[in-house]
């Protein structure tokens, strides 16, 4: 299996936001929003229906470990998707496929989707299903440093792994090594 890692810069974030909001489907603008604003699992993104959206919290049985989750979506988040999303059926999937008449997108589209998204950005490696799961974790701990609840949202049994999937540890060693000689 292929590493895949954050989108670390804000800047590519905020021009990849950009670039999908411009285009006449939003389809995969609201895949990378809510990928990056909640932190789920693509296999728990790609379930949800325009009604969750409508709820004050989302809710979920998670697909890999089974245990529910609540999750409380950002205001701003959670109004800028239910103002796209205002003219569909509350049974429609969030991030439907092109194919069938209200099927979600599957995992190997959203991979190719991820792939061709983030083509344009050399500086860019190992993207893949994680990346916005990854690129949640990453800036979330960036800016409040707290390990232990980014932890519990991801349902990880140890710190250590956390700091391990979110890239940190291998930023750390990127930085020692750069900086270390003989």
């Amino acid at each position: 299996m292929k590493y895949v890692e954050p989108i670390r810069d804000r800047e590519i974030i905020e021009d990849i936001k950009k670039r999908l909001f411009q285009e006449a489907d939003k389809r995969n603008y609201i895949l990378v929003v809510i990928g990056m604003n909640i932190g789920f699992r693509i296999s728990d993104i790609l379930p949800l229906r325009v009604r969750d959206l409508k709820k004050e919290k989302l809710y979920l049985t998670e697909k890999k470990t089974r245990k529910q989750k609540e999750y409380e979506m950002h205001p701003t988040v959670r109004r800028e998707l239910l103002a796209l999303v205002k003219n569909r059926p509350d049974d429609e999937y969030l991030i439907k496929s092109r194919e069938g008449v209200n099927k979600p997108l599957g995992r190997s589209m959203t991979y190719k989707i991820m792939r061709a998204i983030t083509k344009d950005y050399k500086e860019l490696g190992g993207i893949g299903n994680h990346t916005l799961r990854k690129s949640y974790g990453y800036h979330f701990y960036q800016e409040t440093k707290d390990i232990a609840t980014l932890q519990k949202i991801f349902n990880h049994s140890d710190p250590n792994i956390t700091l391990r999937y979110i890239g940190i540890t291998q930023d750390s060693i990127n930085l020692a090594t750069k900086h270390f000689r003989l």
